[in-house]
């Protein structure tokens, strides 16, 4: 079971990486992919992570400013 989960985790994350529509995207997939944007999809990436951090629940903030080191 763990390893479907892992599978699954790993296809949705290989599939997000390619994304240029990042609206589409959950919160938590937006925060797991944080240090992992191409360098041509990141301004949008930025934009799209600022909008809605007003949104974010204290679980999400906590991972958000955990992987802001990783955009650096």
């Amino acid at each position: 079971m763990k390893l479907l989960v892992k599978l699954i985790f790993v296809i949705i994350f290989t599939s997000v990486l390619f994304a240029e529509d990042f609206s589409e995207m959950s919160t938590q997939e937006l925060i797991a992919i944080m240090g992992y944007v191409k360098p041509s999809n990141l301004p949008k990436f930025k934009a799209e992570l600022r909008s809605r951090v007003s949104s974010m629940n204290q679980n999400e903030k906590k991972k958000y400013r955990k992987n802001l080191v990783k955009m650096k």
